[in-house]
């Protein structure tokens, strides 16, 4: 009987450790300039920084010549200014990934002397990780009670049409990437394959 429970327990904790595994491997890898890579000219980081959606989980690629460039991940302040003293993270390889683990502002530039002021600087916001958009219903105005001396309303103002719930979209979605399609396939193959070795022994 114990041997049961055991085996129970077992089964039950590599499920729950196959279903985070699987939520992990699920972040979008943002390379940084695309095809430029993290370079001083022909990027405009604000705008490619503006046509994404990053969340806790994704993954920053700075791929970069390390003779000429750096990234350095600093304060708010500092982005500003462009100094690179005293970074929160210095990364110096040449192939950099920066998985974004936290929500909020988070600021990278280069700290070669002059590289930051021309433009070789990046601030991303990183939204907590979800599911995808969740349509909210947006609330109806307040109608005043009906008066003699308000004027009749349009024909159409209790038309079925006009009252139906009204739902405004949140945010749009980060587009889904390989690794969210192929970390779902993973755990799910990981999943039958415990399932099988569990029934087998």
């Amino acid at each position: 009987m114990a041997l049961i429970k055991n085996k129970s327990f077992f089964f039950v904790s590599l499920m729950i450790l196959v279903a985070i595994f699987g939520v992990a491997l699920g972040g979008t890898v943002h390379k940084v300039g695309d095809s430029k890579g993290w370079t001083m000219m022909g990027v405009d980081y604000e705008a490619w920084a503006s046509s994404r959606t990053f969340q806790v989980g994704d993954s920053l690629v700075f791929e970069y010549n390390q003779d000429y460039h750096d990234v350095n991940e600093v304060t708010p302040n500092n982005f500003e200014l462009c100094i690179p003293s005293d970074p929160l993270e210095r990364y110096e390889t040449g192939s950099d990934t920066v998985t974004l683990m936290k929500t909020g502002v988070h600021n990278f530039i280069c700290g070669v002397p002059g590289h930051c002021n021309i433009g070789q600087k990046l601030q991303i916001v990183v939204l907590p990780a979800s599911l995808g958009p969740v349509a909210a219903p947006v609330p109806r105005p307040v109608r005043s009670p009906r008066s003699s001396l308000s004027p009749s309303p349009s024909p159409l103002a209790d038309s079925p049409v006009n009252n139906g719930p009204r739902y405004q979209m949140g945010p749009s979605p980060a587009p889904h990437s390989a690794a969210l399609n192929s970390s779902a396939w993973i755990g799910f193959y990981s999943l039958i394959f415990l399932l099988s070795l569990f029934i087998l022994v």
